[in-house]
This record gives structure tokens, C-alpha cells and sequence, in this order.
């Protein structure tokens, strides 16, 4: 067995644990937050908290990446989730659970996902030959859909069971379980230029010029970005539109994450496959962009009879969004030059999240005055309309056929 594969079997074992306990945590969260408040503008709170740290730190955190030994940012990054994570169990335990302290808390957690999640981004083609990256990104986005399946259900289950106190420990022992995996392999860094203490905005601005270098992919990125912008706020939406719109219950709202969670599944297997190596990756991502838009169109136009129906597009737009956000990690893994990819991963993290926040923020205004299905219906047709416009942008169909660094 090649040294990179086993070094990838021992990170993805860890991974697997990780990403499994994170989303217990995370639904047992949610399901304490809609048990107890009930509010859609609550939710949409608590996901703000997750985000705005990583819109915020992104900025930021790659320099020190670029910088730092990748594999002890990761270690150290997962060590200080588990004790956020502890501190929230703490809170349950004593029963101080005011919503603003949650919120600090989750804005913590995503504080230490912010250095955790561009650390290993970039050190994955410094692991392996550029051929077998997509191979890579599809079982990546395997583990997480299992952990998206499996968290919700086994989330439910831990609930009933235990009480919030050790549901968090899962969190824990999860994040232990993936620092353990990462002593026993070897990650390396990309030659540093001097050994001196990073000068944070020129290193920015530097990060910056290697992620707008190159037209093709600034303009393939502003369509994602536009992309990612009617999609996450919609997402905020998915439980109000289970039960409020077709009339569901609890069951149902595990029921639409774990479609969701089996669509990724799928759409990791497909990446995982031989021809996606040689698969032109700006063109799926432009098909499947397409695709993801006529499913949320699609959901709009559902009688409330329609539950069943919904529960499908949501595994077909599953699929859609596992094909589309993990080609461009790929793209950019082949495209931006390695010692620059942390930077590059944390600058891209935070400028395509930060267009959600406003729509999180009219998550009521949405769902109150535009209504549920219009929402869903111009997420829908925005999605297709960006897709189809990428598919003519030259800049971007050429990004196909150049190489590593080049500029255009």
C-alpha cells in the first residue's frame, strides 16, 4: 500500500469519529433550540454564531496555516473545539443555558473549525499525486454524509436516552479520538521563504493575489459565491418548511437532514469514481449548478400533499451540492500554488459565506412576507440562471484545460 493511502486511511478513520460526534452535537443543539424557543430568527441566530467567526477569522487564519506546523494547527484546533464543546455540557449540567452564552459558545467552537478546516484543505495535495485529488474529495464528502445520516438519527436516539450534558461529551471524545489518529501520521509543510513572524496584511494581500490571478477562477468563484448566497439561507428554512408548510413532526425533520445526508453520500461515491479524474470539472460543476436550481424550483411548486416528494429533491439536490462545492476544492487544490492554499482556503471561506449573513438575518422577513415556496422558487431560478450563465463565461471554460499558477 503506497505511503500516502495509509496515511489517508489513518486521517479519515479519525475524521470519521470527528465529523460523526460534531453532528450529534450539532442536531441535539438544534432540536434543544427549536424544543425550547420555536423561533425560525433563533435558528438563524445560532447559525449566524457559527458562521460570522469564520467569515471574521478567515481572513486571517490562513496566514498562520502558511505558517505554522499544519498538522499541530489541526491538532490544536480540534482540542479547542472538544473544550468548547465541554463547556457547553457544563452549561447544561448547571442549567445555565441563556441564549446568548450558546451563542458564544457555538461562535467559539466555529472559531477553532476556522484554522481547523483550511489546515487540512491545504495539506491534502502535499499528501497525494494531483490525479487521485478528486478520488480524495469525494470520499472526504462520503465521511461527512455519513455523519450527516447518521448524527440526526443517533442524535434523536442520545436525546431520549441521556441528557444534553453527556449528549456533548460525544464531542469530546470524537475530537480526542481525531487528535490520537494525527500523531501516527506525517503531514508536511510547504517550503517556507524565511523564517521571521508573518506580516498578517501583506500575506493577506498576498493570498488575495493568488486567488484573483488567475480570471477563470475569479469569475467561476463569483458564481459560487452567488450560488452559495441563495442557498444557505434557504437551508436555515428546510425545518420551518417541514412543519410548518406540509404539517411535520420531529420524524419528518430527520427524515429531510437524513435525505439530505444520503444525496451528499451519493454525490461523494460519484466523485470518488475513476472518470471523475479525467472528468472537465468546470463543466460538472456548471451542470450540476443547473441541476441544484431545477430542485429547488422544483420544491417551490409543492402542494403540501408533497412531503414524499420533497424528501426526494432534497437527496437530488444533495447530490448537486456535493458535485458542486467539492469540485471547486478541487479546482483550486490544482490550480493555486501550495504554500499559498491555506491562505487561499480561509480568504474563499470567509468571502463566500459572508453574502448569507444578510439572508440569514431575514430569515422571518422571508418566511413571513416573501413566503416559504417564493423563497424556495428564487433560490431555484437564481441557481439555474448563475449556472447556465458560467457555462458561456470563456475565462471559465478555459480554467478547465489550464495549469497550476497560471495567469490569465
Amino acid at each position: 500500500m503506497n505511503n500516502w493511502k495509509r496515511t489517508f486511511i489513518i486521517i479519515w478513520s479519525g475524521q470519521f469519529f470527528s465529523t460523526l460526534s460534531s453532528s450529534i452535537v450539532g442536531f441535539a443543539v438544534v432540536f434543544w433550540l427549536s424544543i425550547k424557543t420555536g423561533s425560525p430568527e433563533v435558528l438563524a441566530s445560532a447559525m449566524i454564531a457559527v458562521l460570522l467567526p469564520f467569515i471574521i477569522l478567515g481572513l486571517f487564519t490562513g496566514v498562520y496555516v502558511d505558517r505554522w506546523d499544519r498538522k499541530r494547527t489541526m491538532i490544536l484546533a480540534d482540542s479547542f473545539v472538544a473544550l468548547c464543546s465541554a463547556a457547553l455540557g457544563l452549561l447544561f449540567y448547571l442549567e445555565m443555558t441563556p441564549l446568548w452564552l450558546i451563542y458564544l459558545l457555538l461562535a467559539l467552537r466555529s472559531a477553532g473549525s476556522a484554522f481547523h478546516m483550511p489546515a487540512m484543505q491545504a495539506s491534502v495535495p502535499l499528501l497525494a499525486p494531483e490525479s487521485e485529488l478528486m478520488r480524495i474529495a469525494g470520499i472526504n464528502q462520503m465521511i461527512q454524509s455519513i455523519s450527516n445520516i447518521a448524527g440526526p438519527a443517533l442524535g434523536a436516539v442520545l436525546i431520549s436516552l441521556l441528557s444534553m450534558t453527556y449528549v456533548m461529551m460525544f464531542d469530546v471524545l470524537g475530537a480526542a479520538i481525531a487528535c490520537t489518529s494525527l500523531l501516527f501520521v506525517k503531514i508536511p509543510n510547504p517550503e517556507k521563504k524565511e523564517d521571521v513572524e508573518p506580516n498578517v496584511w501583506l500575506e493577506v494581500k498576498e493570498g488575495v493575489r493568488h486567488l484573483f490571478m488567475n480570471r477563470g477562477i475569479t469569475y467561476l468563484m463569483v458564481s459560487v459565491i452567488g450560488i452559495t448566497f441563495f442557498i444557505v439561507p434557504i437551508a436555515a428554512l428546510y425545518p420551518l418548511m417541514t412543519t410548518s408548510y406540509f404539517g411535520g413532526n420531529a420524524y419528518q425533520m430527520g427524515l429531510v437532514e437524513t435525505a439530505w445526508g444520503i444525496g451528499m453520500l451519493i454525490g461523494g461515491a460519484v466523485l470518488s469514481l475513476k472518470f471523475m479524474k479525467t472528468a472537465n470539472k468546470v463543466l460538472s460543476m456548471n451542470i450540476v449548478a443547473m441541476g441544484l436550481g431545477i430542485t429547488y424550483w422544483a420544491m417551490g411548486i409543492l402542494p403540501t400533499s408533497g412531503f414524499a416528494l420533497f424528501v426526494v429533491l432534497t437527496a437530488l439536490s444533495g447530490i448537486a451540492g456535493s458535485i458542486y462545492w467539492s469540485s471547486f476544492t478541487v479546482i483550486l487544490q490544482t490550480k493555486i500554488d501550495p504554500a499559498a492554499l491555506g491562505r487561499v482556503f480561509s480568504i474563499y471561506d470567509s468571502i463566500s459565506l459572508l453574502p448569507t449573513i444578510p439572508g440569514l438575518l431575514a430569515t422571518g422577513f422571508i418566511a413571513e412576507r416573501i413566503g416559504l415556496l417564493n423563497a424556495f422558487i428564487i433560490a431555484g431560478v437564481a441557481t439555474l440562471a448563475i449556472g447556465a450563465i458560467a457555462s458561456f463565461v470563456p475565462a471559465i471554460k478555459r480554467l478547465g484545460y489550464t495549469t497550476r499558477g497560471v495567469k490569465e
